[in-house]
């Protein structure tokens, strides 16, 4: 049944062939129709929508070498998640020196792993033809801004996005690794949904703020994992107080708790609740973050990431 002819009939016209004449048709009778032209063309629209989606999703093919992905992802910009994630892959690899780490950073537009890792250059090529990791600190990184010059903008649209961010998944030789931290761009939109559905993921940490707002992506990104069935480890609380250096007093300048309440609505554990603190940043735009040049200190000893 065409366009035209269900409009039609929605306005109580039955077209009882091509050039015979319409007749009208009653309340009873146009509900009835209704509700049967509704009914076949919602399941066939279920079926249809359910073929497209088995046939468009890509399958999960694992990382070769790699035994656990580990996402750092937040839902806004500008809450730490890149500075989280350096840490957090140092942490590991900290934690058991046996363990072998790397940190992919797939945040195409603004890569921050090279500067906050203190790496330079251009990937070598193995060869089979795939891009060698660059080593600092005993982390194998590999990130955008290897690729492009430091302070050129990527300027691309969807489709060469989704070609990057293919390569950085499938041509990159990360030898053996038991951890590959991965650090997601901001939001909850392509980048994340094609590195989710293409590779197995052990698990994502959510970082946040105590604020209102950044609370409120943070919720939609923790329900973007669990939709597309990535278990969500935890979250993490980050410049979550600041005390004044002088006179010791702490301020709870973005809210106090906020995360907290977050991780109960969700049912999920806080990992960790970082400081707003100078060394921390510090470090960080030097390029030798908190846990690898100050272990001992009160906000490099984060353990509990851990």
């Amino acid at each position: 049944m065409g366009s035209w002819q269900r409009l039609l009939l929605f306005h109580g016209v039955s077209l009882r062939g091509g050039a015979r004449a319409c007749a009208p048709l009653c309340g009873r009778q146009m509900l009835v129709c209704w509700r049967q032209l509704s009914g076949a063309e919602s399941e066939t629209l279920k079926q249809r929508r359910t073929q497209i989606m088995s046939r468009g999703l890509p399958k999960q093919k694992p990382i070769e070498g790699v035994k656990q992905v580990i996402v750092v992802a937040s839902g806004k910009g500008g809450v730490g998640k890149s500075t989280t994630a350096v840490n957090l892959a140092l942490a590991l690899g900290a934690n058991d020196s046996s363990k072998a780490v790397g940190l992919l950073d797939v945040d195409v537009y603004g890569p921050s792993v090279p500067k906050m890792m203190n790496l330079k250059g251009n990937p070598e090529l193995s060869e089979s033809n795939l891009m060698r990791p660059l080593l600092n600190y005993g982390v194998a990184c590999m990130s955008m801004g290897f690729l492009v010059e430091e302070t050129a903008p990527v300027v691309w649209r969807g489709l060469m996005v989704m070609s990057a961010i293919e390569k950085l998944l499938r041509q990159v030789d990360w030898g053996q690794l038991d951890y590959l931290v991965v650090d997601m761009p901001p939001g909850t939109g392509d980048v994340q949904l094609s590195v989710s559905q293409n590779i197995p993921i052990s698990g994502a940490v959510i970082v946040s703020t105590p604020q209102d707002i950044a609370l409120m992506d943070a919720h939609k990104g923790a329900e973007m994992f669990r939709k597309v069935h990535v278990p969500v480890l935890g979250l993490v609380q980050n410049m979550s107080v600041f005390q004044c250096p002088k006179c010791r007093h702490k301020t709870h300048i973005f809210g106090a708790d906020g995360a907290k309440r977050l991780a109960r609505t969700l049912d999920l554990d806080v990992l960790g609740d970082v400081p707003l603190h100078l060394n921390i940043r510090e470090a960080s735009d030097t390029g030798q973050p908190i846990v690898f040049s100050q272990p001992e200190s009160d906000e490099g000893n984060r353990g509990d990431l851990v």
